[in-house]
């Protein structure tokens, strides 16, 4: 009976997550979901308290990144992302979707996938409405760089920081394992991607206006460049990298309420706090279900081992289940199973949610965040985003497994 309940109510919980009723927050129904978990005695109040302590300071380090990430476009970092993007044209489409896939793989793997998706995909696609051309590649293209180009550093993505917490290597060990996984991925996708688009990316960028002088934010860049550094600094000094994203955000905030470029409601909102409630709900909700007879199914399913085959086994359950169930709860199942079996499992875990979720709607939050990103400008309707998906996604999963396991074989984990 525990079980039953504990999958409805994860089933209710991703249900409106992905539906969003009236944009309500997704905290609406998680918050209740927990709590009558906790009632009804499916998990007890410690272990939900314990699931919670666990998550918070993930949770934590996310509000730091949002805002960090908010007061950067607030400072202008975007605008000049997207001026150098539009002055990229000289040599046709090309050129552009190659610094949209540069710009979109460094600002997701720096400030986060929901950076890319909400600050940096409507910048993209006013850049191709000047040009005159087609937004389609340019779009994808970020849509894809969002989840696959999120596998660099431990910061990139809610998934990332569970995953780091979970494999016990350090700031640096993690992004050094994780280098060629990202490489490949994003090669992969650019490479697919221009490959599909390639009757889109033939029309010649035709200019509406002179292209604007580009401004760049300097004191935004340094920042952000000391706070990346402060995050290898703090996790080699055995803090939570977490410090450094809040004295990131301070400087910046500090910065932008004395420039007027924000205000402190704004900033308030950008902390995302029913999101955050909603993801420590969800951990209840996933540990509830897991202690109640879900772990011994799931342990069935996955690979043992840790060399190639078991690799890509690994990374291909994560996958199919960010597919069916959200790339979110399926970290939180996988993890506690892989864990055991070292760093390189749990690294393959990742690389399967991260790149996964390219294939579906379903697969992350990020992906429906997009969708309603770009509705105005282009229709991406659930069968050409999985067509794309289904092109890209398993050759990109397979290239970054091969890229993990090569660095295994040559430097170890």
């Amino acid at each position: 009976m525990a079980l039953i309940l504990s999958v409805a109510a994860l089933a209710a919980v991703l249900g409106f997550a992905l539906l969003r009723p009236h944009r309500w927050p997704e905290a609406v129904v998680a918050v209740p979901a927990a709590s009558l978990l906790i009632a009804a005695g499916a998990i007890s109040w410690d272990d939900a308290v314990e699931q919670v302590a666990g998550l918070a300071p993930v949770v934590g380090f996310l509000a730091a990144v949002l805002v960090l990430a908010r007061l950067c476009d607030d400072i202008g970092l975007f605008h000049a992302a997207g001026t150098l993007m539009a002055r990229a044209t000289a040599g046709g489409q090309n050129r552009l979707l190659a610094s949209v896939f540069a710009i979109s793989a460094a600002v997701t793997a720096v400030l986060s996938l929901d950076a890319t998706v909400v600050l940096l995909t409507p910048v993209v696609l006013a850049t191709a409405r000047v040009l005159s051309v087609p937004a389609r590649p340019h779009a994808y293209a970020t849509a894809h760089m969002a989840n696959s180009a999120s596998l660099l550093l431990p910061v990139s993505n809610l998934t990332n920081l569970l995953a780091f917490s979970a494999a016990g290597l350090s700031f640096l060990h993690f992004t050094a394992a994780m280098t060629l996984p990202w490489i490949a991925a994003i090669a992969v996708e650019f490479l697919l991607l221009r490959w599909l688009f390639a009757k889109d990316l033939a029309v010649a960028p035709r200019p509406r206006t002179a292209p604007e002088p580009v401004e760049i934010p300097v004191f935004a860049l340094v920042v952000v460049g000391l706070t990346l550094a402060g995050f290898a600094v703090t996790s080699l000094l055995g803090h939570s990298p977490a410090w450094a994203a809040l004295a990131g955000a301070v400087v910046l905030g500090v910065r932008a309420l004395a420039t007027r470029r924000t205000t402190v409601p704004k900033i308030l909102a950008a902390l995302d706090v029913p999101f955050l409630a909603f993801v420590l709900c969800l951990g209840v909700v996933v540990d509830s279900a897991m202690r109640n007879g879900l772990e011994p199914a799931m342990h069935r399913i996955i690979p043992d081992g840790t060399g190639l085959v078991a690799l890509l086994g690994i990374a291909a359950v994560a996958a199919v289940l960010s597919n069916m169930v959200n790339n979110l709860p399926a970290v939180l199942v996988l993890l506690p199973l892989v864990t055991a079996a070292g760093p390189a499992a749990v690294l393959a875990v990742l690389i399967g949610v991260n790149i996964g979720p390219n294939l579906t709607y379903v697969g992350s939050l990020a992906n429906l965040l997009w969708r309603s990103v770009v509705r105005r400008d282009l229709k991406a309707g659930f069968a050409e985003f999985s067509r794309v998906g289904l092109i890209t996604t398993p050759v990109a999963l397979i290239a970054a497994v091969l890229g993990l396991w090569a660095w295994i074989q040559l430097v170890g984990l």
